[in-house]
């Protein structure tokens, strides 16, 4: 039986000297991994704009100032294309999001399902993230090949309203729960950089690890600013806090991949570095993720020939 994480404990781990904590995390992460593989992923918004929650960060919200262009479903044939070329570059994933609470229509529910074979066709694992999903159809992206079901449950529950008032955090829990149910893999983390402290961050964290089956990727997006969205003038997370985190991450949950998602291009080399020696193991490769700017490919080939790293291959090769 899975012993349950406390926050106290989580806290007390978060808070050991720095040097002490990262050894800690990376003599789990070693336990559980090729400490010099990094599995990358492309990601692609297959629709994009025009939601109608109102998550305080989102740019594709139309319930904030960020006038972010709507686009809509992008056809099959672009699609695979986008993952041919992010497999080529190394991606063994290959995630695909659609803007909205949930599928608008069972018709481009339908569609989502056409891109997943096909993505899976050629070799690579399959992840998407639509929202807030039913049973049906969850057993329906099982048989369409899903590999995972990217469902972030973005920050503690205490913080939770401050950011979002359309949906709650016991929302994205049961969708979690309905997906896990069927035996897809759960990629969900969170955000930090909103105005939340410490504690929430930890809280986030804690609140995964005690799900009835952690997720297997734990994305970290640090907050990447966009004009008009709500939370434009929060203060950014410091960068070792960041390293905190995703060595706390690894140590509550071994097993898992862990994920620096978003904001990975506003760190040095050194503290990505860090982070990886900390545990993460799980990298966007696209230059664009959704919205925002990614680091772009020859300045990640760059830092990992400087540290040895190697991506992990994908099902096919």
């Amino acid at each position: 039986m899975k012993k349950e994480s406390t926050f106290e404990k989580a806290k007390e781990i978060f808070d050991y000297p720095f040097f002490q904590l990262i050894r800690i995390a990376h003599d789990v992460h070693i336990q559980n991994f090729d400490e010099q593989t990094v599995q990358i992923s492309g990601i692609l918004s297959v629709k994009t704009g025009g939601c109608s929650e109102d998550c305080a960060y989102c740019a594709q919200s139309i319930r904030n100032g960020a006038k972010f262009p709507k686009q809509p479903m992008l056809s099959l044939e672009t699609v695979v294309t986008a993952a041919k070329e992010a497999k080529r570059k190394g991606a063994s994933r290959f995630c695909m999001s659609t803007s909205g609470r949930c599928p608008s229509s069972e018709a481009e529910f339908g569609e989502v399902c056409k891109m997943i074979k096909e993505v899976k066709s050629l070799g690579m694992e399959t992840c998407v993230t639509l929202g807030m999903i039913n049973e049906r159809q969850a057993i329906e992206l099982k048989q369409s090949g899903l590999d995972y079901y990217n469902h972030n449950i973005d920050t503690s529950p205490d913080f939770y309203g401050k950011i979002i008032s359309t949906h709650t955090i016991d929302d994205r829990i049961k969708t979690i729960t309905v997906v896990q149910n069927t035996g897809i893999n759960i990629c969900s983390g969170g955000i930090v950089g909103m105005g939340e402290t410490n504690d929430d961050r930890i809280k986030m964290l804690v609140l995964l690890a005690n799900l009835k089956v952690p997720p297997q990727c734990v994305p970290i997006n640090k907050l990447v600013k966009i004009s008009g969205t709500n939370v434009d003038d929060s203060h950014p997370i410091d960068d070792f806090d960041f390293v905190r985190l995703i060595a706390l991450a690894r140590i509550l949950m071994p097993r898992s991949y862990v994920k620096i998602a978003a904001g990975r291009n506003t760190f040095p080399d050194g503290i990505q570095a860090l982070c990886m020696f900390a545990g993460a193991n799980a990298l966007f490769s696209s230059e664009k993720l959704l919205t925002v700017s990614n680091i772009k490919d020859e300045v990640d080939k760059n830092l990992f020939t400087k540290i040895g790293i190697r991506l992990e291959q994908p099902l096919n090769t």
